[in-house]
């Protein structure tokens, strides 16, 4: 009714009043939908909002476990590895003691055993070059035969078979002694005092047992310098002199001359010099003997020829040139080489030892000058001797080769192998003078022992002072071997 009342009488206006009707119809459909679903979001965000807030506080209570578990792990784990440390540490030191323990015993044993190969070393080389050194006796006895007369041998070796035998005995009873023997501290005494007789080279316990010593080696090596000492004089004196007063001079030798001789230099006596001499801070030089031994047999045997006198007929203007002239050159050349060969184990052997690379190599040094010296000196004697006699002397030679060992006996250890060339080059010329002056003033040596001994045996002592290899004058290399030292 209220419709059709409404109703406009004009169509047209009717049906725009039907559109806005249903269009007011449709806005307040739609605000109702609008209104109904904002409600129905709000009560979900609402929902969302508790349970989100449900969440964070329990993602909070987890996290809050999760720390206190993580930091009692966390606790437990440091404990643990604390208590791992605290025992790794317990047994490291343990090993690590027993480690220094075990180490230094073996470095212990280990010093031993290098010690014990040092000095096993060391008496080998000496035993060997002692034995070298004894076997020149074998050359002494064969030269002296070959340059004596025929009839006269038999009573040349009968001497230098007691020239070994009688002074290894005196050299056993006081000679060491005299010469290396202690002395009870006493650096100024005028000889040693004790190891007379072979007494105190070894001592032993109440149990028996024994301790040894380097005593004995040292005897046994320097006893074979004494017998060579003592040979050199039998020489001097051959064909002359009878048994027992040779065998005297042998006894006085062996156990006064040439020990006293050797304590004043080997054995540290006044001519050694240093702090406590008041002769030289540097001492004498002599490495192997060219004076103590060489010097010291070589003018004993110019005293003896001397005192004995001449062979009959020796100087006579009458008497056959060749009446006196070696009577076997093969036995003088054998003897020669022999000679020669033991002559490496009186001067390289003088190293005292091989136990070190210095000393291995001041050994080859050694042996290097003293081949050098031989050669030149033999070579320049039968040189002069061609230019005096107008013929090769063998002999003389021979006499040559031993004078440039003689020569570089001394200054072996200190000098350049151009120096021992020049040194054996002298030697020749010192030889030859000494010999031919000899025979001037007619003193009767034999085999020229002095000549070859006594006169090269001085000049070799000297030349180890005029070419020690240290610079100039102010240095000097002497016993250091490889080092130099300042002078004074």
């Amino acid at each position: 009714l209220a419709c059709s009342c409404l109703r406009p009488r004009h169509p047209t206006l009717a049906a725009g009043m039907a559109a806005r009707s249903l269009a007011g119809v449709a806005l307040i459909g739609l605000a109702i939908g609008v209104l109904s679903v904002e409600q129905d979001a709000s009560s979900k965000l609402q929902a969302f909002e508790v349970e989100f807030a449900h969440f964070k506080k329990e993602a909070a209570l987890e996290r809050q476990r999760l720390a206190d578990t993580s930091a009692k792990t966390k606790a437990a784990l440091l404990e643990r590895i604390q208590k791992l440390e605290a025992a790794e540490h317990r047994r490291l030191d343990a090993s690590q003691g027993t480690s220094i323990a075990s180490n230094t015993a073996g470095w212990t044993a280990n010093a031993e055993a290098i010690a014990n190969l040092q000095s096993a070393t060391n008496h080998t080389w000496l035993l060997l070059c002692g034995a070298l050194v004894m076997f020149m006796q074998a050359g002494f006895a064969m030269v002296e035969s070959g340059c004596c007369r025929s009839k006269n041998v038999q009573n040349i070796l009968m001497k230098n078979l007691v020239d070994v035998c009688v002074g290894t005995l005196c050299w056993w009873a006081v000679g060491w002694t005299l010469a290396y023997g202690i002395a009870d501290g006493e650096n100024h005494a005028f000889a040693n005092s004790k190891q007379a007789f072979g007494t105190g080279f070894t001592e032993a316990d109440r149990n028996g047992n024994f301790t040894t010593s380097t005593d004995m080696l040292n005897w046994f090596f320097q006893w074979a310098f004494c017998s060579a000492a003592a040979t050199i004089v039998s020489g001097g004196v051959a064909e002359r002199v009878q048994f027992p007063g040779y065998l005297c001079f042998t006894i006085v030798m062996t156990s006064w001359i040439y020990p006293v001789v050797v304590h004043w230099t080997w054995g540290y006596g006044w001519l050694a010099g240093g702090a406590d001499y008041s002769i030289t801070d540097t001492g004498f030089m002599d490495f192997a003997g060219s004076g103590i031994v060489h010097m010291c047999g070589g003018v004993g045997a110019l005293v003896g020829a001397a005192v004995v006198g001449a062979r009959e007929g020796r100087f006579d203007p009458g008497s056959p040139s060749d009446a006196f002239a070696p009577h076997s050159l093969p036995l003088i050349v054998l003897g020669t080489f022999i000679l020669w060969f033991g002559w490496y184990g009186f001067n390289c052997g003088s190293t005292l030892g091989m136990a070190s690379d210095a000393q291995g190599t001041m050994a080859a040094q050694v042996a290097m000058n003293t081949t050098l010296s031989a050669a030149s000196c033999g070579l320049v004697v039968l040189m002069l001797r061609f230019a005096i006699l107008r013929r090769y002397d063998i002999g003389g030679m021979c006499n040559g080769i031993l004078a440039g060992l003689v020569s570089i006996t001394a200054p072996c250890g200190n000098v350049e192998c151009g120096s021992a060339v020049v040194i054996g080059m002298i030697g020749a010329f010192i030889y030859q003078g000494a010999s031919i002056l000899l025979q001037k003033l007619q003193i009767d040596d034999p085999i020229d022992a002095f000549a070859v001994h006594g006169a090269c045996g001085a000049w070799g002592t000297i030349a180890a002072a005029l070419f020690d290899w240290g610079t100039g004058t102010q240095y000097f290399n002497g016993w250091s071997g490889w080092g130099c030292l300042p002078e004074g």
